[in-house]
Protein backbone atom coordinates (compact mmCIF):
# COMPACT_ATOMS: atom_id res chain seq x y z
CA UNK A 1 0.00 0.00 0.00
CA UNK A 2 1.58 3.24 -1.28
CA UNK A 3 -0.17 6.74 0.88
CA UNK A 4 0.11 9.83 -0.45
CA UNK A 5 -0.56 12.55 2.02
CA UNK A 6 -1.32 16.19 0.96
CA UNK A 7 -2.92 19.87 2.04
CA UNK A 8 -0.50 21.00 4.60
CA UNK A 9 0.58 24.54 4.20
CA UNK A 10 0.82 28.18 6.45
CA UNK A 11 -2.13 29.41 7.53
CA UNK A 12 -3.16 31.70 10.61
CA UNK A 13 -4.63 30.52 14.17
CA UNK A 14 -8.30 30.36 13.67
CA UNK A 15 -8.25 29.17 9.99
CA UNK A 16 -8.63 25.64 8.84
CA UNK A 17 -7.29 23.13 6.88
CA UNK A 18 -8.14 20.05 4.92
CA UNK A 19 -5.70 17.16 4.70
CA UNK A 20 -6.00 14.19 2.22
CA UNK A 21 -4.50 10.80 2.22
CA UNK A 22 -4.67 8.93 -0.88
CA UNK A 23 -3.93 4.80 -1.30
CA UNK A 24 -2.86 3.38 -4.32
CA UNK A 25 -1.46 -0.34 -4.66
CA UNK A 26 -4.92 -1.83 -2.45
CA UNK A 27 -8.17 -0.04 -1.02
CA UNK A 28 -8.51 1.00 2.71
CA UNK A 29 -11.36 -2.13 2.74
CA UNK A 30 -11.23 -2.65 6.59
CA UNK A 31 -8.16 -1.21 7.28
CA UNK A 32 -8.09 1.66 10.01
CA UNK A 33 -6.37 4.70 8.87
CA UNK A 34 -4.90 6.63 11.17
CA UNK A 35 -3.42 10.73 11.27
CA UNK A 36 -0.58 11.16 13.76
CA UNK A 37 1.49 14.47 13.82
CA UNK A 38 5.22 15.40 14.97
CA UNK A 39 6.44 18.78 15.95
CA UNK A 40 10.15 20.02 15.77
CA UNK A 41 11.79 18.26 18.90
CA UNK A 42 8.95 16.19 19.93
CA UNK A 43 7.23 12.53 19.92
CA UNK A 44 5.21 11.19 17.09
CA UNK A 45 1.11 11.86 18.67
CA UNK A 46 -1.98 10.62 17.46
CA UNK A 47 -4.89 12.81 16.07
CA UNK A 48 -7.54 10.76 14.86
CA UNK A 49 -8.10 7.40 13.19
CA UNK A 50 -11.48 6.41 11.37
CA UNK A 51 -12.55 2.32 10.37
CA UNK A 52 -12.63 2.94 6.45
CA UNK A 53 -15.61 0.31 6.20
CA UNK A 54 -17.98 1.62 8.96
CA UNK A 55 -16.53 5.22 9.08
CA UNK A 56 -16.35 4.75 13.02
CA UNK A 57 -13.97 7.73 14.36
CA UNK A 58 -12.31 8.31 17.43
CA UNK A 59 -9.94 11.57 18.38
CA UNK A 60 -7.17 12.59 20.08
CA UNK A 61 -8.79 14.79 23.23
CA UNK A 62 -6.64 18.04 21.99
CA UNK A 63 -8.02 18.10 18.77
CA UNK A 64 -11.68 16.59 19.56
CA UNK A 65 -14.67 19.36 18.64
CA UNK A 66 -11.63 20.88 15.84
CA UNK A 67 -10.67 18.24 13.29
CA UNK A 68 -13.01 15.94 11.57
CA UNK A 69 -11.76 12.47 10.06
CA UNK A 70 -13.64 11.52 7.20
CA UNK A 71 -13.33 8.73 4.03
CA UNK A 72 -14.65 8.89 0.31
CA UNK A 73 -14.89 5.10 -0.70
CA UNK A 74 -14.93 5.91 -4.11
CA UNK A 75 -11.70 8.03 -4.33
CA UNK A 76 -10.40 5.72 -1.48
CA UNK A 77 -9.03 8.70 0.09
CA UNK A 78 -9.38 9.58 4.15
CA UNK A 79 -9.78 13.48 4.81
CA UNK A 80 -9.42 15.50 8.33
CA UNK A 81 -10.93 18.87 8.09
CA UNK A 82 -8.81 21.04 10.85
CA UNK A 83 -10.62 24.17 11.76
CA UNK A 84 -9.73 26.24 14.61
CA UNK A 85 -6.52 26.08 14.34
CA UNK A 86 -3.60 27.00 17.14
CA UNK A 87 -0.31 27.74 16.60
CA UNK A 88 0.45 24.38 18.73
CA UNK A 89 -1.30 22.51 15.87
CA UNK A 90 2.18 23.20 13.86
CA UNK A 91 3.40 19.78 12.58
CA UNK A 92 4.30 17.22 10.15
CA UNK A 93 1.11 15.37 9.53
CA UNK A 94 1.15 11.88 8.68
CA UNK A 95 -1.23 9.28 7.56
CA UNK A 96 -1.20 5.65 8.29
CA UNK A 97 -2.88 1.98 7.74
CA UNK A 98 -3.03 -1.01 8.79
CA UNK A 99 -5.75 -3.90 9.54
CA UNK A 100 -5.05 -3.11 13.06
CA UNK A 101 -8.38 -3.59 15.66
CA UNK A 102 -10.00 0.10 15.61
CA UNK A 103 -8.93 2.83 17.60
CA UNK A 104 -5.38 2.36 16.58
CA UNK A 105 -3.72 4.91 18.37
CA UNK A 106 -0.43 3.90 18.15
CA UNK A 107 2.04 4.40 16.09
CA UNK A 108 3.61 1.41 16.34
CA UNK A 109 0.84 -0.65 15.33
CA UNK A 110 0.93 0.95 11.35
CA UNK A 111 2.31 -0.70 8.58
CA UNK A 112 2.11 1.58 6.02
CA UNK A 113 2.99 5.14 6.15
CA UNK A 114 2.83 8.12 3.70
CA UNK A 115 5.15 10.95 3.06
CA UNK A 116 4.60 14.25 6.03
CA UNK A 117 2.59 17.20 5.11
CA UNK A 118 3.91 20.03 6.62
CA UNK A 119 0.87 22.26 8.61
CA UNK A 120 2.50 25.74 10.26
CA UNK A 121 -0.37 27.39 12.23
CA UNK A 122 0.81 31.51 12.77
CA UNK A 123 -0.28 33.40 15.30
Amino acid sequence: VQLQASGGGLVQAGGSLRLSCAASGRTFSSYTVGWFRQAPGKEREFVASIRFSTGLTYYADSVKGRFTISRDNAKNTVYVQMNSLKPEDTAYYYCATAGIRFPGGTASAYEYWGQGTLVTVSS
